[in-house]
């Protein structure tokens, strides 16, 4: 495969997985009789763009406010107990009883 463009402009170019680029003898022949001693100035070769893709974490701190109020329920258990408290009366009934001797009517 011979191409005469891009970076390889004047190398033939052989394989596609591995690329042995040897020189063409066109362009040598063409180098020794176009430049004596002073260098030649090409045209830039443009080149296909490269991206290079860059991930940055960022971390932002959001404060949360959460107002947390705390209710204290009393809860008054009355407990009832009962205690006896014994007395005691004693009653005396009287029932007279009248003997008398016999009566004369």
């Amino acid at each position: 495969m011979k191409d005469n463009m891009g970076m390889y402009q004047g190398y033939s170019v052989e394989g596609s997985a591995e690329l042995k680029v040897t020189p063409d003898n066109t362009m040598k022949d063409n180098m020794m009789n176009s430049c004596p001693s002073t260098p030649v100035m090409c045209s830039p070769i443009i080149e296909c763009p490269q991206e290079r893709c860059i991930h940055k974490e960022i971390i932002h701190e959001v404060p949360h406010i959460q107002p947390i109020n705390t209710r204290i329920i009393n809860h008054h258990i009355y407990r009832h107990t009962y205690s006896p408290s014994y007395t005691c009366t004693e009653e005396n009934e009287v029932c007279n009883v009248n003997v008398c001797g016999p009566r004369f009517m």
